[in-house]
Parts: C-alpha cells; structure tokens; sequence
C-alpha cells in the first residue's frame, strides 16, 4: 500500500486495484477491484492483500473482532458472517425491465443496486450485482453465487437480444433469511 487518501483515511496500491478504507462505513473496509470480469485475479488480489493487512494489524496487537457464532462483527449489521460482498457491475438493459428480475436475482442469492453504491438508481441498465448473503457460507462459496450468478443474468440478457424467453431458476435448497 503506497499511497494514502484525505485526512489517511484510505490507502491504496499505484493500480488503485486494492484498496483499505479506514473509518468510512466500516472500521476496515478491504476492496480489491479491476475492469475485465477476471474475478478469480480480484479474489486472489483481496486474499493475498487481506492476509498481509491482518499481519499489520496483529503486528501492532490488534485483531479483527470475530465471533464464533456470528463470524466477523462489522459496524453494519448487513456484513455479519464474512464481511464479503463480491460485486460485479454489468449492463442488462433488457432484463432491467423484465418483471422477472427481482425473482430471478432472489432465487439466484443476488441483489442489485446502482454503480454509485447502496440507494443508488441503475443508470442505463448498469447494475452493481452482488451476493445477497454474508452468513453462513464461506468467503469462496459467496464469490462463486456472484459468478456463477451473474453468468446466468448474461445468458438471459442474450436470450432476450434475440426474443427468446428466459425462466426464472429454482431457489436454492437452503435459503437464509
């Protein structure tokens, strides 16, 4: 990390490809992103990049707050468990304004919002696409539900370019709520 964001509240690599938010929403907010939809670089990325902050923070004494039964205590509730959100921002112009997509994105374990972060409107069918789940499945599980699932938004958006239909898929067997 080499560079540092106003009154040191966020530091970065020279890529702005990983990034470490201090105070904002969280305590400690870890973000690893790139353009190009290569996640298994971005996840290995926050992997090796997370192992090395949790080794400064113990270096000093410190540790993350972590609970048996809750995982990872974050100051927003939403983030218990892993902490992870894995996002994916994508253009669905069509399935945006298909009835279906609330169904689809909850069967899929996926929720959207807009590129300008939480309560943001989706500008031109360009969401922000993430795993619905914190609790309860580990950090690779959540980002395969994102590929997995945002695969699947794809293939639909393709299918209605060519007026074919689309199904909403089954709900996973175990569901959290």
């Amino acid at each position: 990390i080499t560079k540092q964001r106003s009154q040191d509240r966020a530091l970065h690599n020279n890529e702005k490809t990983f990034l470490v938010w201090v105070n904002e929403e969280d305590h400690t907010r870890v973000i690893s992103m790139e353009k190009g939809g290569n996640m298994k670089r971005v996840f290995e990325r926050f992997c090796k990049g997370l192992l090395e902050v949790e080794r400064l923070i113990q270096e000093r004494g410190w540790e993350f707050m972590w609970n048996e039964r809750l995982g990872y205590v974050l100051t927003c509730p939403s983030n218990l468990g892993t902490g992870l959100r894995a996002g994916v921002h994508v253009k669905l112009p069509l399935l945006s304004k298909d009835p279906r997509l609330s169904k689809i994105l909850d069967n899929l374990r996926l929720q959207k919002r807009g590129t300008g972060g939480v309560d943001t409107a989706a500008v031109g069918g360009v969401f922000d696409i993430s795993n619905l789940d914190r609790l309860g499945l580990s950090e690779v599980q959540l980002v395969q539900t994102v590929v997995d699932g945002v695969n699947y938004l794809i293939e639909c958006e393709k299918r209605l370019e060519k007026g074919q239909d689309i199904k909403v898929p089954p709900p996973p067997l175990k569901q959290f709520k």
